[in-house]
């Protein structure tokens, strides 16, 4: 399982990942991606003292071909080191478990690591740091001394690795490493005298324990080729203690040092024991600037960077380590409930694996998060930076995860669209370019349909989580405003159907009466209604709802096909790039966010169901041997997958809209959600099924599903499948949450959230009553005042 790799680090702050093998790769805590960047010498290993009988090894299993290297393999990678033999990988979010094994060795290795990651406290989820636990299990009849060692490279001012394998030297020279013991954090405190605090390459690493009996290496030998290695690895392996070499000065210019903290424990015949390691990085600066690669050009962008919100809470590395320490308890403790909260569900297996592996789009470098409080994201990422900037609306439309787990920043996220990016003509600006710069300007660019009312249908979604009502009123001017705008733009002659020029979310622009557009339109009209009732503004809700109530008819009557909603054209090849009668994947998104905000049915229930059948009997392939897809491609060979668009009648235009033959997670995710919601409970699990299998660890990494770029925003809509499982929806102006499970409801489980408080639902049924029962558990915050299932909470 070679693709398999897990991320580590919160939100906002940069990762590194765990490989499959317990590899440490794609080093990406410098404020931009870094897919398949290695750090030299940076690994953990293990000397095993059996009655003087020393056996060491990283703690990896072997590597796997290819091992196709221009030069071998640089000695960086450890790669000519010994390993354990086999490794297995598996995850329970926010944790992650490989465990090696050896028949030469006495002793069995499972590392769990993870990031703290606690629903609603965005800050504590937001740690520059991980935290590695090596349980090391004694298989033999024999007392052993055990230690296990991690190495580090100082990579304070790391531009990257050059010819050779050698790292580039320009950012290096006065890197410091000092051993440190404070208030039980025991470690290695990594900075450099180089760069100034405004400085991109500005920072510290820390590489600590919280276990008592330690031994240290601050330094790798300084020497020329790979001495280092060779005396590190000896020194090591020779009775598992580490040496210092006792330098006492900042490196060379050009060079830094590699530091090892060890942990030495005697593991007593068949007992396992503990070995608990962070890691912390602080790299303050980012880039101020969507284009991330600007960096070190000489621009304005370059020379005043922007801040990190970790920045505003720590001072450095090992500050970082330090707050673990003194909060490890509650961090931990509220971590793992999450995990057996969410895991511990009666829902199947891949949907919970769905769900959960897509929470890491939140902590990749597709979102960051600076020190005001401003919460940004691309759609996904490069190799090497950011791609398709902006918090751009109609991707994010379709994210569940964030407005569910972390409501607060969802809450930002559209304080972003209506008070910086929505004009004042009501022309929302799909791309974030006044709240944060970029190096193109998106201001001649058209408005998008999808994403501009999607932004209103989500606003209401996050005032009907949150209950706050002063806050969506302090929004709502500008909501009204870019709803007006979509009256007047996309629907000119007000009759509730969006007929004008609709540029959407792929990326050209439909015109006439089509779904997508429409019935986003009329959700928006709908939540537009309510927030205008409740703001006091009942003339817009008045006009809301009178356009709201001819749309449904109209649109209905304009594109309802007989079988699946389709676009009206005259000639569907007047204008390049539409879908005409195809059946379109996406044409009830608006509808499956009616249903989980609570909207109810925006079009006749029995249209809504038949479409999205439909969806399910048309664009869902077993295999794709016989398809032709000259766009790009995302299944393939004997893999399953949905369709974004087919022809099942004929009518194909010439050239179709630019992905109508791609297969994208996101839009599966949703239309699996909705598949359950109508019924469908079989279609929609297929589905699921499917993109899960396709992210196996061999053909793709299960954590990072890809689409315009790595870790792509639009798979957050995966939570939405617990959403339509569970029933679950929530209104907290009104202080109701409810439940109707659409499987196992007789013996139902699943984990919950509100904007105020997550924790786990259980249903069962009363075989004396016949009645169901249920209970609610609260881990988190407070539901207090609420109604469950029309009851009074007890």
């Amino acid at each position: 399982a070679s693709e398999a790799t897990f991320l580590l680090g919160g939100i906002g702050t940069g990762n590194f990942s765990v490989g499959a093998r317990g590899d440490l790769r794609d080093w990406e805590i410098f404020n931009k991606p870094a897919k398949g960047q290695k750090l030299p010498y940076s690994f953990f290993a293990i000397a095993v003292n059996e009655g003087g009988r020393v056996m060491a090894r990283v703690l990896e299993s072997r590597l796997t071909p290819p091992f196709s290297e221009s030069h071998g393999f640089h000695p960086g990678s450890a790669a000519g080191l010994p390993r354990f033999r086999d490794s297995r990988m598996w995850a329970e979010y926010p944790f992650a478990y490989v465990e090696l094994v050896d028949e030469g060795l006495p002793v069995r290795v499972l590392l769990e690591a993870y990031t703290p990651f606690i629903p609603h406290e965005p800050d504590d989820s937001g740690l520059p740091l991980a935290v590695l636990t090596y349980t090391v299990q004694n298989l033999g009849d024999v007392e052993l001394e055990v230690t296990v060692a991690g190495s580090l490279l100082n990579a304070v001012g790391f531009t990257g690795v050059g010819d050779f394998g050698w790292v580039r030297p320009e950012g290096f020279g006065g890197n410091v490493n000092t051993y440190l013991e404070e208030r039980g954090v025991r470690g290695l405190s990594l900075t450099s005298r180089k760069h100034e605090a405004g400085s991109l390459l500005y920072g510290s690493m820390a590489l600590a324990t919280l276990e008592r009996e330690v031994t240290v290496k601050p330094h790798w030998y300084r020497s020329g080729w790979w001495d280092n290695l060779r005396e590190f690895w000896d020194d090591l392996a020779g009775d598992g203690r580490l040496t210092d070499h006792g330098y006492d000065t900042p490196s060379e210019e050009g060079k830094t040092d590699v530091g090892s903290l060890g942990v030495v424990k005697t593991i007593g015949p068949g007992e396992s024991v503990d070995f608990t390691f962070l890691v912390s990085w602080y790299f303050p600066n980012r880039l101020r600037n969507w284009n991330q690669r600007l960096a070190g050009c000489g621009c304005r962008e370059c020379s005043e960077p922007a801040r990190n919100r970790y920045a505003a809470r720590f001072t450095d590395a090992w500050d970082v380590c330090r707050y673990y320490a003194e909060h490890r308890e509650r961090l931990e403790g509220f971590s793992g409930r999450f995990r057996d909260a969410l895991y511990g569900s009666t829902l199947p297996v891949h949907v919970i694996d769905a769900a959960a592996s897509n929470i890491t789009v939140i902590r990749s470098s597709t979102c960051f998060w600076l020190e005001d409080g401003t919460f940004l994201a691309y759609e996904g990422c490069f190799d090497d930076a950011g791609c398709c900037s902006g918090n751009c609306t109609h991707v994010w439309n379709y994210e569940q995860t964030l407005a569910h787990l972390f409501p607060s920043l969802a809450r930002n996220m559209r304080e972003t669209e209506f008070m910086h990016e929505t004009g004042g003509d009501g022309k929302m600006s799909f791309r974030a370019y006044n709240a944060f710069p970029g190096t193109r300007s998106w201001d001649s660019v058209d408005a998008a349909s999808d994403g501009q009312c999607g932004s209103v249908m989500r606003l209401y979604r996050e005032w009907r989580l949150s209950g706050d009502t002063g806050w969506m009123g302090g929004l709502w001017p500008k909501a009204r405003l870019a709803l007006d705008y979509a009256c007047r733009t996309w629907d000119p002659d007000g009759d509730g159907v969006t007929e004008a020029k609709q540029h959407n979310t792929y990326d050209i622009s439909f015109y006439g009466p089509n779904p997508l557009s429409g019935i986003m339109f009329l959700g928006a009209l709908k939540a537009g209604l309510h927030m205008a009732e409740t703001s006091g503004d009942y003339e817009a809700a008045e006009r809301y709802r009178a356009l709201y109530e001819r749309g449904r008819v109209n649109l209905d009557r304009a594109t309802w096909g007989g079988e699946y909603y389709v676009q009206r054209l005259d000639d569907v090849d007047a204008y390049k790039y539409q879908h005409g009668s195809g059946c379109l994947s996406d044409q009830l998104l608006g509808q499956l966010n009616a249903s989980l905000m609570g909207l109810g049915h925006l079009l006749p229930p029995s249209h809504v169901r038949k479409a999205i059948r439909s969806v399910y009997r048309h664009n869902f392939k077993a295999g794709f041997h016989d398809h032709d897809n000259t766009q790009r491609t995302y299944a393939l060979n004997d893999e399953a997958g949905l369709l974004l668009c087919t022809w099942p009648n004929g009518g194909r235009p010439a050239y179709p809209f630019v992905y109508s033959h791609e297969v994208w997670t996101g839009v599966e995710y949703q239309v699996a959600s909705h598949l359950i919601i109508e019924g469908l409970l079989d279609e929609g699990l297929t589905i699921v099924k499917a993109v899960r299998d396709r992210h196996d660890g061999v053909r793709r990494n299960p954590w990072n599903e890809v689409e315009c770029g790595h870790h792509y925003a639009r798979s957050l809509s995966s939570w939405g499948l617990l959403l339509a499982l569970s029933g679950f929806t929530c209104d907290a102006p009104g202080r109701r949450i409810e439940f109707t499970p659409r499987m196992n409801a007789d013996g139902f489980s699943s984990f919950w959230s509100t904007g105020t408080a997550w924790g786990t639902y259980t249903q069962t049924l009363d075989r004396d009553t016949g009645r169901s029962k249920w209970s609610i558990d609260i881990i988190h915050g407070s539901l207090d005042g609420y109604k469950v299932n029309g009851e009074n909470l007890q």
